[in-house]
């Protein structure tokens, strides 16, 4: 962490084109003090791991609701152990079937935030796993 400020990147990955979501999410987490790049629509598990290994960043939080999860998801833990990255904290949000949850967390990813969660869920996670 840099400066006592726990670094974020709100990823979208795949070709899902709705980040209503991932966007209130930023700003939850920007007003709760984190500092908060957010990577756009659209993203590559390459791209999405490249700009969180340059942003030395302490947590990706991955948005999806296109149904990739299980491709993509698994593509990016990969690749982080490939960056020797694995000490990033990967979360997940979207519309994730309930069946498909404990397998993502099974490959790596922290926890899995389903529709309805609220941003303060997600916040207060992150500062017990970060432990700020």
């Amino acid at each position: 962490m840099s400066e006592g400020r726990i670094r974020v990147l709100i990823a979208k990955p795949g070709l899902d084109g709705h980040d209503r979501g991932a966007k209130v999410l930023a700003r939850a987490m920007r007003d709760a003090g984190f500092e908060v790049i957010y990577s756009g629509l659209r993203q590559t598990p390459e791209q999405i791991v490249s700009a969180a290994v340059q942003e030395d960043v302490d947590v990706i939080g991955l948005s999806i609701l296109s149904g990739a999860h299980n491709h993509l998801f698994p593509r990016i833990l990969e690749l982080l152990e490939e960056a020797d990255a694995e000490d990033i904290l990967v979360i997940a949000g979207g519309v994730i079937p309930e069946e498909d949850i404990a397998g993502l967390e099974d490959l790596g990813v922290s926890r899995v935030f389903t529709p309805g969660t609220s941003t303060s869920d997600a916040i207060d996670f992150i500062r017990e796993r970060i432990g700020a």
